[in-house]
């Protein structure tokens, strides 16, 4: 003797129910796999795009920003009137405050032998304000930029200073690409 069960309303809503539980799962899951084995990204500045606008050191919701002043040594030319670490109409070339372009003095001026002096950036003190680095590429050879810590970085979905840069210099980049620095590469352009 066959049973003849009749589907009803009840059933089909609790089965339509459990299907969607269990396709719901399975794309939670299947999400969770792909971020997992995913490649990771991070944000980076382009060195050859950046017009030194500031905005690094306000715009970043880290305080002080996650931006710091990077010093390519092998294009540095050791300058005794350095663009990057004095003021324009310095009064005298020494390393007085008053004589500055940095307003935290995280650039600090060391002599290595006449005329020659070497040029490192104090990170705690840097606040990401590119006047060092406007001042370098505006008088100098452009040896100082600006670039992302990934170790300070939030790594923010949308990045607060990518989407006020004027010059669109930031841009997001998979984790295993190397920082972009000036002087290890020369610039490609994608055809």
């Amino acid at each position: 003797m066959k049973k003849n069960k009749r589907f009803n309303r009840r059933d089909f809503i609790q089965s339509s129910i459990r299907a969607s539980l269990v396709v719901s799962v399975g794309g939670i899951g299947g999400l969770a796999l792909k971020n997992s084995t995913g490649r990771d990204w991070v944000w980076q500045i382009d060195p050859f795009e950046c017009n030194q606008c500031g905005r690094c050191a306000t715009e970043c919701v880290r305080n002080p920003s996650a931006v710091k002043c990077v010093h390519a040594y092998d294009i540095c030319g050791y300058c005794d009137l350095c663009g990057g670490y004095f003021i324009p109409g310095a009064v005298k070339l020494d390393t007085g405050a008053e004589n500055q372009l940095c307003p935290t003095a995280a650039l600090i001026r060391k002599f290595i032998e006449e005329p020659y002096f070497e040029y490192e950036i104090d990170e705690d003190l840097c606040i990401g304000c590119a006047k060092c680095v406007k001042g370098c590429t505006s008088f100098g050879n452009g040896s100082l930029h600006l670039q992302i810590r990934h170790d300070l970085c939030r790594n923010c979905n949308e990045c607060s200073i990518a989407r006020v840069c004027p010059s669109k210099a930031i841009k997001r980049v998979p984790s295993d690409t190397p920082y972009m620095i000036k002087g290890s590469f020369t610039k490609t352009t994608d055809t």
